[in-house]
């Protein structure tokens, strides 16, 4: 049996109105697609990783995180992102907030918005040593 630990994973990212949400994570977030494919574009990541950007009427539907970037300043990512449109969310979750919105709790701060087809994302920061 080989693990699946031992591949990358990706991740999806459902769109209703493809061209409206590339216009957001290539206008506003600044992503750069690296091809497009089987009518979706694809953005890859550092790591090796990917998502998917792909066109279906299901998209939003989820209320749970899409995805998370881990990142090295959250707060920096956050007012970069801020600078640029993107409209954070404020989930009433525990924690302490730092003054650009993030939550600090569990080993980890961070931030969540959503994209323009209201997939909920996250960018996290691990505070473990």
């Amino acid at each position: 049996m080989l693990p699946l630990q031992h591949y990358p994973m990706y991740s999806y990212l459902p769109a209703r109105d493809l061209p409206r949400a590339r216009h957001f994570y290539e206008a506003v977030v600044g992503l750069v697609p690296e091809r497009e494919i089987s009518g979706g574009v694809v953005y890859r990541f550092a790591g090796g990783t990917a998502a998917f950007l792909y066109p279906t009427p299901n998209a939003g539907s989820s209320r749970a995180s899409q995805a998370f970037w881990d990142v090295d300043d959250v707060d920096a990512v956050i007012t970069d992102l801020k600078s640029r449109g993107v409209i954070f969310e404020d989930f009433d979750v525990p924690g302490e907030r730092s003054a650009a919105g993030a939550v600090t709790a569990g080993g980890a701060k961070a931030a969540w918005f959503r994209d323009s087809e209201g997939n909920i994302l996250a960018v996290i920061q691990s505070l473990s040593a």
